[in-house]
């Protein structure tokens, strides 16, 4: 496995990793599955904001990728980001979801942020746990502020000083 960038060649891999997630997950809160233009789209706008989209890979399979973007599109939060990691259902369990997260902080610091967060579907005991090993901490809690698969959903913040 290796951890690299994220090329045109790995938009296909992304998206399945996406829609994967909107279809049969809770950690996205889409109902709806994503066409590559939309990839593409997401990331040339992370390339063109200077935010690293990163993949973990085994050849030209993508077994997971993380990013990070804005926390808030105001001033006053210039110094937070909000990260994304999301692993291949057959991939799970191997640590890449760490590893991606890892790499992710150093991009960070470089870019002068502070704080990085992570928003997490409350029932996700594993992405809560991954985040905690990582030194996150649970900063808020926002009770059935959304709905899939028709239940209700919390959304946790974690946070982590850079």
């Amino acid at each position: 496995m290796i951890l690299r960038e994220a090329h045109e060649d790995d938009l296909p891999g992304i998206l399945a990793i996406y829609n994967d997630a909107v279809l049969t997950t809770t950690a996205i809160w889409n109902d709806t599955p994503v066409d590559l233009a939309n990839r593409r789209a997401w990331l040339d706008d992370r390339r063109a904001r200077g935010f690293p989209v990163l993949v973990a890979a085994e050849g030209a399979d993508v077994l997971g990728y993380a990013s990070f973007g804005d926390f808030r599109p105001f001033e006053g939060y210039r110094i937070s980001v909000e990260h994304s990691v999301y692993v291949a259902q057959p991939a799970r369990g191997r640590g890449l979801g760490q590893v991606l997260v890892e790499a992710l902080f150093a991009p960070a610091r470089a870019l002068d942020k502070k704080v990085m967060i992570g928003g997490i579907t409350g029932g996700n005991t594993a992405s809560i746990a991954l985040h905690q090993r990582l030194g996150f901490q649970e900063t808020g809690r926002l009770l059935g502020i959304g709905t899939k698969f028709g239940q209700r959903l919390d959304l946790v913040f974690m946070q982590k000083e850079l």
